[in-house]
Protein backbone atom coordinates (compact mmCIF):
# COMPACT_ATOMS: atom_id res chain seq x y z
CA UNK A 1 0.00 0.00 0.00
CA UNK A 2 1.26 3.59 -0.80
CA UNK A 3 -0.04 6.36 1.53
CA UNK A 4 0.62 9.76 0.39
CA UNK A 5 0.22 12.47 3.17
CA UNK A 6 -0.28 16.05 2.20
CA UNK A 7 -0.01 18.30 5.38
CA UNK A 8 -2.89 19.90 6.92
CA UNK A 9 -1.66 23.80 6.12
CA UNK A 10 -3.79 25.66 3.73
CA UNK A 11 -2.07 25.27 0.49
CA UNK A 12 -2.61 22.50 -2.11
CA UNK A 13 -0.49 20.25 -3.92
CA UNK A 14 -2.37 19.20 -6.53
CA UNK A 15 0.23 18.31 -8.95
CA UNK A 16 1.21 15.30 -7.48
CA UNK A 17 -2.27 13.83 -6.44
CA UNK A 18 -2.97 14.30 -10.68
CA UNK A 19 0.16 12.39 -11.29
CA UNK A 20 -0.98 9.49 -9.11
CA UNK A 21 -3.95 9.69 -10.13
CA UNK A 22 -3.04 9.13 -14.13
CA UNK A 23 -0.30 6.34 -12.71
CA UNK A 24 -3.15 4.54 -11.49
CA UNK A 25 -5.72 5.44 -14.14
CA UNK A 26 -2.48 3.85 -16.76
CA UNK A 27 -1.76 0.89 -14.63
CA UNK A 28 1.57 2.47 -13.13
CA UNK A 29 0.69 2.19 -9.88
CA UNK A 30 -0.77 -1.15 -9.57
CA UNK A 31 -0.71 -0.91 -5.12
CA UNK A 32 -3.74 0.28 -2.92
CA UNK A 33 -3.72 4.45 -2.44
CA UNK A 34 -4.11 5.74 0.72
CA UNK A 35 -3.84 9.45 1.00
CA UNK A 36 -4.35 12.53 3.27
CA UNK A 37 -4.98 15.49 0.89
CA UNK A 38 -5.52 18.01 3.39
CA UNK A 39 -6.48 21.41 1.82
CA UNK A 40 -5.53 19.89 -2.11
CA UNK A 41 -9.06 20.75 -3.89
CA UNK A 42 -8.32 18.21 -7.40
CA UNK A 43 -10.51 15.16 -6.92
CA UNK A 44 -8.85 11.96 -8.05
CA UNK A 45 -10.88 9.47 -10.52
CA UNK A 46 -9.05 6.64 -9.81
CA UNK A 47 -8.21 6.67 -6.09
CA UNK A 48 -9.75 7.97 -3.14
CA UNK A 49 -9.19 10.67 -1.01
CA UNK A 50 -9.51 11.75 3.02
CA UNK A 51 -8.98 15.54 3.25
CA UNK A 52 -8.07 15.08 7.20
CA UNK A 53 -7.14 12.55 9.21
CA UNK A 54 -6.76 12.10 13.31
CA UNK A 55 -3.74 11.18 14.32
CA UNK A 56 -4.45 7.26 15.41
CA UNK A 57 -5.44 7.21 11.43
CA UNK A 58 -2.69 8.98 10.37
CA UNK A 59 -0.11 6.68 12.28
CA UNK A 60 -1.87 3.32 11.06
CA UNK A 61 -1.38 4.63 7.55
CA UNK A 62 1.56 5.45 8.04
CA UNK A 63 2.38 2.18 9.86
CA UNK A 64 0.31 -0.01 7.14
CA UNK A 65 2.26 1.66 4.26
CA UNK A 66 4.70 -0.12 1.74
CA UNK A 67 6.10 3.55 0.50
CA UNK A 68 5.08 6.70 2.00
CA UNK A 69 4.58 9.92 -0.39
CA UNK A 70 4.57 13.19 1.18
CA UNK A 71 4.84 16.66 0.68
CA UNK A 72 8.23 18.77 2.65
CA UNK A 73 6.88 19.02 5.92
CA UNK A 74 9.15 18.05 8.56
CA UNK A 75 6.57 16.05 10.41
CA UNK A 76 5.27 14.24 7.57
CA UNK A 77 9.02 13.19 6.92
CA UNK A 78 10.03 12.02 10.25
CA UNK A 79 7.03 10.30 11.09
CA UNK A 80 7.54 7.93 7.95
CA UNK A 81 11.54 7.41 8.92
CA UNK A 82 10.80 6.58 12.32
CA UNK A 83 8.48 3.65 11.58
CA UNK A 84 11.69 3.22 8.62
CA UNK A 85 9.31 3.37 5.68
CA UNK A 86 11.02 3.72 2.39
CA UNK A 87 9.74 7.71 1.88
CA UNK A 88 9.32 10.02 -1.39
CA UNK A 89 8.96 13.35 -1.20
CA UNK A 90 7.65 15.74 -3.11
CA UNK A 91 8.46 19.62 -1.89
CA UNK A 92 6.14 21.81 -2.19
CA UNK A 93 7.09 24.44 -4.69
CA UNK A 94 6.22 28.86 -4.49
CA UNK A 95 5.73 29.04 -8.11
CA UNK A 96 2.58 26.23 -8.06
CA UNK A 97 0.96 28.21 -5.15
CA UNK A 98 1.68 25.59 -2.96
CA UNK A 99 3.62 27.47 -0.55
CA UNK A 100 4.51 31.00 0.20
CA UNK A 101 8.36 29.72 -0.68
CA UNK A 102 10.54 26.93 -1.04
CA UNK A 103 11.83 26.06 2.32
CA UNK A 104 10.54 22.75 1.65
CA UNK A 105 13.81 22.55 -0.34
CA UNK A 106 16.05 23.01 2.48
CA UNK A 107 14.52 20.57 4.48
CA UNK A 108 14.66 17.56 2.34
CA UNK A 109 17.87 18.53 1.24
CA UNK A 110 19.02 17.67 4.61
CA UNK A 111 17.36 13.88 4.11
CA UNK A 112 18.08 13.44 0.87
CA UNK A 113 21.94 13.96 1.63
CA UNK A 114 21.98 11.28 4.09
CA UNK A 115 19.77 8.81 2.03
CA UNK A 116 16.81 8.72 4.07
CA UNK A 117 14.22 9.64 1.19
CA UNK A 118 14.11 10.15 -2.12
CA UNK A 119 12.77 13.73 -3.43
CA UNK A 120 11.19 13.71 -6.53
CA UNK A 121 11.46 17.67 -8.11
CA UNK A 122 10.11 17.06 -11.47
CA UNK A 123 6.51 15.52 -10.91
CA UNK A 124 7.22 13.18 -14.04
CA UNK A 125 9.88 11.08 -12.47
CA UNK A 126 7.57 10.32 -9.57
CA UNK A 127 6.77 6.44 -10.97
CA UNK A 128 10.48 5.72 -11.58
CA UNK A 129 10.76 7.05 -7.64
CA UNK A 130 8.04 4.43 -6.93
CA UNK A 131 9.56 1.19 -8.83
CA UNK A 132 13.41 2.56 -7.11
CA UNK A 133 12.20 1.84 -4.15
CA UNK A 134 11.61 -2.01 -4.97
CA UNK A 135 15.36 -2.52 -4.68
CA UNK A 136 16.34 0.80 -2.69
CA UNK A 137 17.58 0.62 0.91
CA UNK A 138 17.37 3.76 2.48
CA UNK A 139 19.48 5.32 5.19
CA UNK A 140 17.56 4.88 8.45
CA UNK A 141 18.27 7.42 11.36
CA UNK A 142 19.23 5.79 14.49
CA UNK A 143 16.84 7.99 16.39
CA UNK A 144 18.40 7.52 19.91
CA UNK A 145 20.72 10.34 18.57
CA UNK A 146 18.02 12.86 17.87
CA UNK A 147 19.62 15.66 19.66
CA UNK A 148 22.46 15.21 17.17
CA UNK A 149 20.02 15.11 14.18
CA UNK A 150 18.40 18.21 15.30
CA UNK A 151 22.16 20.00 15.39
CA UNK A 152 23.10 18.31 12.00
CA UNK A 153 19.91 20.04 10.08
CA UNK A 154 20.23 23.48 11.43
CA UNK A 155 23.67 23.21 10.60
CA UNK A 156 22.85 21.90 7.18
CA UNK A 157 19.57 24.66 6.70
CA UNK A 158 21.82 27.37 7.81
CA UNK A 159 24.76 26.72 5.95
CA UNK A 160 23.41 25.56 2.67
Amino acid sequence: MIFVTLGTQKFQLNRLLKEIDKLVGNGEIEQSISSQVGHSDYSPQNFSVKKFLNEEQFNNCIADADIVIAHGGTSSIVKSLKLNKKTIVVPRRSEYGEHVDNHQEEIVGYFENIGSILVVRDIENLNSAIQKCESWNPNFIDWSKQNNLIGDIKHYIYNA
